[in-house]
């Protein structure tokens, strides 16, 4: 399934699986060889912690975490790879490496993991793109985001504290940033004939009032004479 405006759904979902694939990779290592990961996770504003930025969204802390972000990773990544073809790396990284770097300066005192805050980040970038583009089927897409994902805003908030709700909150408003900053790039709204006659009808009547000006002068000169 390929258009001339999006990319291929089947290359899409390949990338999008492989990062899964290696998300439980990282997990049948540790169950393996019994060994746990989750020191290398983002410990904020320690110098042994900023390798989390890089390699704390790989890192779970069992395999109901894992299951629990799989699909939704697998399908916010398919998504921007087929919507965004041109512009879904820089878009990936960006989030990922923005949202580990600001969980590292602002989150509270603990070891952050999970690729939570990078799927936040990715709903909150596909959800607002079609809200800023006022593109009809980006808007679709906002629609099903929220469809699907929804409940996520109830992530943001400090309900439980052992779930990182720091990297949900940064990921979604990460998210957004990058929707606004890159709006302007990639699929745009289509501009049908109807709008374009439209536009020509009001740039008539605007000349057509111009034009009428003159004869109202006059009528004031007649009753001053």
């Amino acid at each position: 399934m390929e258009t001339s405006e999006t990319g291929s759904f089947l290359k899409s979902f390949i990338i999008s699986f492989y990062l899964v694939v290696v998300m439980w990779c990282v997990k049948w290592v540790e169950f393996k060889y019994d060994i746990n990961f989750a020191s290398f996770g983002i410990v904020p504003r320690t110098v042994p912690g900023l390798i989390g930025i890089l390699i704390a969204p790989f890192i779970h802390e069992d395999f109901v975490h894992l299951t629990s972000n799989s699909l939704p990773l697998l399908i916010t990544t398919t998504m921007l790879w087929y919507f965004f073809e041109e512009m879904a790396t820089k878009t990936f990284l960006s989030i990922y490496i923005i949202t580990g770097i600001g969980v590292w300066l602002l989150a509270r005192p603990a070891i952050h993991i999970g690729a939570s805050g990078v799927i936040y980040g990715l709903t909150a970038f596909l959800f607002f793109s079609g809200l800023f583009r006022r593109d009809y089927r980006l808007m679709a897409l906002s629609l099903l985001i929220i469809f699907l994902y929804g409940s996520l805003i109830w992530g943001i908030f400090p309900f439980i504290p052992e779930i990182s709700w720091e990297s949900h909150l940064i990921g979604g408003l990460v998210g957004t940033f990058i929707a606004f900053l890159f709006r302007k790039q990639g699929p745009q709204r289509k501009v049908y004939s109807i709008e374009i006659e439209e536009d020509d009808l009001g740039e008539e009547d605007e000349y057509w009032n111009t034009a009428e000006e003159p004869g109202t002068d006059e009528e004031e000169e007649d009753k001053q004479s």
